[in-house]
């Protein structure tokens, strides 16, 4: 017979030592960072649609984040976020640097890398902000429908919260990144189109997104309730 999951609050669980939450959160920086490297740059049609192959993966993230959310509560998310955005920039960063260094005499690589790792300054500004903002409104959302459903339902959190998270990243990173090279109406219909795909993903996904959370809480041993913590993004979370 399965042991009944402790109830805590957010602010205990933030202190609290959990047995798999480094590996959740070294999954969730890998797959941001693998999706906007490698997917980002390259665009694919299957069945006569055309779309960023990064939005197959890139959604992941986000079922990542719930998953955190969900197990570990609101402040432990939260870190994973910063740690993401953290990660970010430093990749921007390092691209930045490998591209502007001049090439050795006689390698003839400089065109196809700078094609490759050579996003203009719009596009890597929309990616960063875009991601703060979505994945701490999907954490923020996914706790605050947890105490009003009283921990029941999980598939209304992961959804809703992602529809929120997604709308709000979709909103910013398109716009910020395409505003004036492509035409409003093109913006228009990229951004609804891939935040319908990406709230497409976490449907589909939802019942991996309960194996992953039952399996979680039922190695930790507790059920995390957001109910003692400050939900500001800029908030101290306090140590394990």
């Amino acid at each position: 017979m399965n042991q009944p999951l402790s109830q805590i609050d957010g602010s205990t669980g933030a202190r609290r030592h959990f047995r798999y939450f480094d590996y959740m959160m070294a999954a969730f920086v890998a797959i941001l960072l693998l999706s906007n490297l490698i997917g980002a740059s390259k665009l694919a049609t299957l069945w006569g649609h055309t779309f960023g192959a990064g939005i197959l993966f890139f959604p992941i993230s986000y079922v990542l984040g719930d998953v955190l959310t969900e197990v570990y509560g609101y402040a432990n998310a939260r870190r994973c976020v910063w740690m993401g955005f953290g990660a970010l920039l430093f990749m921007a960063f390092m691209s930045w640097v490998v591209v502007a260094m001049p090439p050795a005499e006689g390698w003839n690589g400089q065109a196809a890398y700078e094609s490759v790792f050579g996003s203009t300054w719009r596009i890597v500004l929309a990616s960063v902000i875009a991601f703060w903002a979505g994945e701490f409104v999907n954490s923020f959302v996914l706790a605050k429908m947890k105490i009003l459903t009283g921990g029941s339902k999980l598939w209304t959190r992961t959804i809703g919260s992602t529809v929120f998270g997604q709308a709000v990243d979709s909103a910013l990173f398109y716009p910020i990144a395409f505003f004036g090279v492509w035409s409003n109406a093109q913006v228009l219909t990229v951004l609804v189109t891939n935040w319908a795909l990406k709230v497409l993903w976490e449907v589909l996904l939802t019942p991996v997104t309960y194996a992953v959370v039952g399996t979680l809480k039922r190695r930790e041993g507790v059920d995390v309730y957001d109910t003692g913590i400050e939900f500001s993004p800029f908030a101290k979370t306090p140590s394990l």
